[in-house]
C-alpha cells in the first residue's frame, strides 16, 4: 500500500496513539515491527499515520504492549478500520486540509463543548454572517475559493440536526453576539439562528454577559470535542492564521479545567435565551 500523501489529522491521531503505547511499554519502533513481522520502515509509517494499520494488526500490538485499556483498544481498532468518506471528501483539493480535518473531527465527537468570544461559532453561523466573516479576514479570496468556505461551514452544521446529533454545548460572551461583522439585517438573522438552534434538544447556548464578576477569558476560544474515550478527546483551537489540534494529556486536563471555569461564569439556558431575545429587540 503506496503511503498517504497527506494524512488526516485522525490518520494522524491514530499513529501518535500507536506510538504511545509503545512507548509506554518501553519498545523501540524496530522491536514492535518485528512483533508484526514488518519492516522497521513500515512501523515508522504507521506512527507516522502515513500508512494505513489493520485492526487486528492494532489488537496484536495491543497484546505485546501489554495495554489493558479494553475501551481504549476498541477505540483505535474502529479508527484503524474506519473507512468513512464523509460530505467533507467533496472539498478535498479545494479547500485546505484544517477544514476538512474540523469537519472530521465533529463528525466523530460523542459530544461537543465549544467557548466563543470573537465570533459566532462556525455551526451556528448563517451563510451571511460567515461570508463577511470570511472575506474580512480574507480580502483578496476570490469569489471562486469564498464560496467553498461558506458552503462548507453551512454543511458542518449536520452534526446538529442528523439523526444521533451530537450534543453540543456552546458558552459565548456578550461581545459575540453584540459585533456585527456586516449590518443589522446579518445580526437580527444570526441572533435569530441561534435562538432557533437552542431550542434543539442537543443545543445548549449559554452566554457571558459583561458585567459579570471574574471572568479574565476574553481571549478564549476552542472547541472541545469528546472522543470514544476520554484519551482520545480533542481540542481545535482556531485563529484567523491557523487553526491546531490539541491532544496531549496534560494540555486536554487543562483545557476540560478551562471549559468548566468559563461555563461557571456563564448564565443558566433559560436566562441566556432571554439575553439573546432583549440583544434581539435592541436590533
Amino acid at each position: 500500500m503506496p503511503a498517504r500523501i497527506q494524512p488526516t489529522a485522525r490518520q494522524l491521531r491514530l499513529g501518535a496513539e500507536l506510538r504511545k503505547l509503545r512507548e509506554t511499554a518501553g519498545l523501540s519502533s524496530r522491536e514492535a515491527a518485528g512483533l508484526l513481522s514488518v519492516a522497521p520502515a513500515q512501523m515508522s509509517q504507521f506512527e507516522a499515520g502515513n500508512a494505513g494499520i489493520t485492526g487486528e494488526r492494532v489488537r496484536r500490538l495491543a497484546a505485546h504492549y501489554a495495554c489493558t485499556d479494553a475501551e481504549l483498544i476498541e477505540a483505535l481498532v474502529v479508527m484503524a478500520m474506519d473507512r468513512t468518506r464523509g460530505w467533507w471528501e467533496s472539498y478535498r483539493g479545494v479547500l485546505p486540509p484544517a477544514f476538512l480535518d474540523l469537519a472530521e473531527l465533529e463528525h466523530h465527537a460523542t459530544f461537543i463543548q465549544e467557548i466563543a468570544t470573537a465570533h459566532v461559532p462556525g455551526v451556528l453561523q448563517t451563510e451571511d454572517y460567515a461570508r463577511a466573516v470570511f472575506a474580512y479576514w480574507q480580502q483578496e479570496l476570490p469569489e471562486s475559493e469564498l464560496e467553498p468556505r461558506v458552503e462548507h461551514r453551512g454543511r458542518r452544521r449536520v452534526v446538529l440536526t442528523r439523526d444521533g446529533a451530537v450534543t453540543y454545548t456552546a458558552v459565548l460572551h456578550e461581545s459575540v453576539l453584540r459585533t456585527r461583522v456586516a449590518d443589522r439585517r446579518v445580526a437580527r438573522a444570526q441572533l435569530d439562528e441561534i435562538l432557533h438552534l437552542a431550542e434543539r434538544p442537543n443545543v445548549t447556548v449559554r452566554v457571558i454577559p459583561f458585567d459579570v464578576d471574574g471572568f479574565g477569558g476574553a481571549s478564549t476560544a476552542l472547541i472541545y470535542a469528546g472522543g470514544p474515550v476520554s484519551s482520545l478527546d480533542t481540542v481545535h483551537r482556531d485563529m484567523p492564521y491557523g487553526s491546531a489540534f490539541v491532544d496531549a494529556a496534560a494540555q486536554l486536563a487543562s483545557m476540560r479545567t478551562l471549559f468548566r471555569r468559563v461555563e461557571a461564569a456563564s448564565l443558566d439556558p433559560v436566562r441566556s435565551t432571554e439575553f439573546v431575545h432583549r440583544l434581539l429587540k435592541e436590533l
